[in-house]
């Protein structure tokens, strides 16, 4: 079932009509009985319906919209703001069209790699059709909540928290393809109830109690080897600069024995996690 205009008018227009009509009516069935001595039925009949029209006023409110259904049936919906008139037999059912927010509570799922971990996302969506919101889901804002929270169980177990190999997407290390993905699983979720998902992110991401400590440590010693293969990296660069420019400068010459014995040493200064403590050999060359 697809959304479709409903039938209503201008209660501006009707609000001055109705009145007259009445007025109009009134005085002819007045003046019928007084005049002719019988009551003039179809005067009564008239002014009886036009009296029964006033139920027809309803509003509307900015970004919102009134689904019309008559005896069950679907007529239409009525977006148009302001005052509005409608068949007064038509029932009207008040549907927000505004942007919303709805935040799941914490789930605690397992990733891809098996480790309990603690999620939780904000989804900002609204209602586009509003016969689907209505006719096609119970309660669309119950939907909206259930279908959410599902989408977010999947896409967490279809990705690891961390990045274990090189170039795989991760929960932490890849927010926005996360955020892109999740919005696109609880769109395909929600389109055939009349939704649109603006934006889907993750808003708490964390390991769960039980494995938290020990996760902690992995991630620690993962910073500790990053950390000392720069430093590596860093002193070999040194020790090469330092070897070359006191052979350019003539400052001393060393044999392979002393230039091994030297590079050992600036490896152990420069590697090393305390500073390092010189012995001062003032009574030779060696």
């Amino acid at each position: 079932m697809n959304e479709k205009n409903g039938f209503s008018i201008s209660g501006y227009v009707m609000i001055v009509v109705l009145p007259v009509l009445s007025f109009v009516l009134g005085s002819n069935v007045v003046s019928g009985g007084i005049h002719s001595n019988q009551f003039s039925g179809i005067s009564l009949l008239l002014t009886i319906l036009v009296g029964l029209m006033y139920p027809g006023f309803f509003m509307v409110q900015p970004k919102q919209a009134r689904v019309l259904t008559l005896f069950g049936s679907y007529v239409g919906t009525v977006k148009e703001t302001g005052l509005r008139w409608t068949i007064p037999l038509f029932m009207r059912r008040n549907i927000s069209l505004r942007i919303r927010n709805f935040e799941s509570g914490q789930l605690k799922v397992n990733d891809n790699q098996g480790n309990p971990i603690e999620i939780a996302t904000v989804i900002v969506w609204s209602v586009n059709d509003t016969a689907q919101a209505v006719f096609e889901v119970d309660d669309y804002e119950s939907y909206v909540s259930i279908q959410s929270e599902a989408a977010l169980r999947n896409l967490a177990t279809s990705y690891p928290y961390d990045i274990y190999e090189e170039g795989s997407i991760s929960l932490r290390g890849d927010p926005q393809v996360i955020s892109d993905a999740l919005t696109i699983e609880v769109q395909n979720r929600l389109e055939n109830a009349g939704m649109v998902v603006h934006e889907a992110r993750i808003s708490h991401l964390a390991y769960a109690p039980e494995i938290a400590h020990a996760m902690l440590q992995r991630q620690q010693a993962t910073a500790i080897i990053a950390a000392r293969e720069k430093i590596v990296q860093g002193a070999v660069g040194m020790v090469d600069l330092a070897l070359e420019q006191l052979s350019a400068k003539n400052i001393v010459e060393l044999d392979e024995e002393r230039k091994a014995a030297m590079v050992s040493n600036l490896l152990v200064v420069l590697c090393g996690d305390q500073n390092a403590q010189p012995i001062v050999n003032a009574g030779s060359l060696y």
